[in-house]
């Protein structure tokens, strides 16, 4: 009894310190390599953040799908197993409406994409997300999309016929490469490389950081510069676990969601023009594709957007119109 009085006697007087508080981590799973633009982009937003957050808390990055696949980071998202993930395409798979960003060749450049962003993709697009579970902080990229095979050079889309072709989760691009006359396969971007390499896949699509930092062009003869799709990232967070932080801690991590993108598109620029040239010196030919014909054989997948999905042909008219001039 002696000593527990005096114990609580040095605690009340200051003898004896409290343990400090367990510094608050929030986990940033994503599955870019090392390289990447998605670890640039996390990285950057991490280091902009812990400079604002100071003890409140911790922004820690896992690439390279540490903390699972696109789907397994989602369902993680919910669980408040991760904090922020740093989904593309698998939107689509979530919520319909997010298709609109398979819709081929609908965003022309960055600039039309921050049109996007501010008048489809915060008024209509956010709330649906939420709505599933999902906080999106921030819009960011992925880029613009290319094909890379074993069989042959892409010019046009017939070229495409019989080729095994691994594309991500999401509905859409499995129907607008089927279109194409491939066979489009839904697979973790962690086992593209091996797929590639023992011949279960042709060959895959991605921006071309996706495709240099995966090292793809070890395992791929041609390069064909389709740029198909533009596809955004978002920098999400579980709507529950969201809600759970302290509002001065949400307001700086969404703040500094939003301020990185302007880092995130100069990188991305650059990565585009450094990243070919690597690309070509690694010995993989590099054709131009016709776009015009991937245009007009892409009709199909727009109609069916359209019917399938409520108010899809609306925002996809209305992306369409805020690229008038660009």
């Amino acid at each position: 009894m002696r000593k527990l009085f005096i114990a609580s006697a040095l605690l009340l007087s200051g003898g004896l310190a409290l343990p400090a508080q367990a510094q608050m981590e929030l986990k940033f799973g994503h599955v870019g390599g090392p390289g990447s633009l998605f670890e640039l982009s996390a990285n950057e937003f991490a280091k902009r953040a812990n400079a604002k957050l100071g003890d409140k808390a911790k922004v820690v990055t896992f690439g390279s799908s540490q903390l699972g696949g696109d789907k397994e980071l989602m369902q993680k998202l919910k669980l408040g197993t991760v904090e922020f993930a740093l989904p593309s395409t698998v939107m689509s798979s979530e919520v319909d409406a997010f298709g609109m960003f398979e819709m081929p060749y609908l965003v022309k450049n960055r600039d039309h994409m921050k049109k996007i962003e501010a008048e489809v993709i915060w008024p209509t697009l956010a709330p649906m997300a939420e709505a599933k579970g999902f906080k999106i902080l921030g819009v960011w990229e992925n880029g613009f999309r290319h094909i890379t095979n074993n069989a042959r050079p892409i010019v046009k889309p017939e070229d495409l016929k019989g080729i095994k072709l691994r594309v991500p989760q999401g509905k859409w691009r499995v129907k607008m490469f089927q279109i194409y006359g491939s066979n489009p396969s839904p697979m973790a971007l962690s086992e593209v490389f091996v797929a590639l390499q023992t011949g279960v896949m042709d060959g895959q699509e991605n921006p071309l950081t996706q495709i240099y930092s995966s090292k793809f062009q070890e395992v791929q003869k041609y390069l064909s510069m389709t740029g198909h799709v533009y596809t955004p990232a978002y920098i999400v967070a579980g709507a529950r676990k969201w809600a759970s932080l302290p509002a001065d801690v949400r307001s700086i991590l969404e703040a500094t969601a939003k301020e990185t993108q302007a880092y995130v598109y100069e990188q991305a620029e650059k990565l585009e023009g450094d990243l070919l040239a690597k690309i070509k010196a690694a010995g993989v030919t590099v054709n131009e594709a016709d776009k015009d014909a991937f245009i007009a054989a892409s009709k199909d997948v727009y109609t069916e957007f359209g019917q399938d999905v409520k108010d899809g042909a609306a925002m996809v008219d209305k992306a369409i119109a805020l690229g008038a001039g660009l």
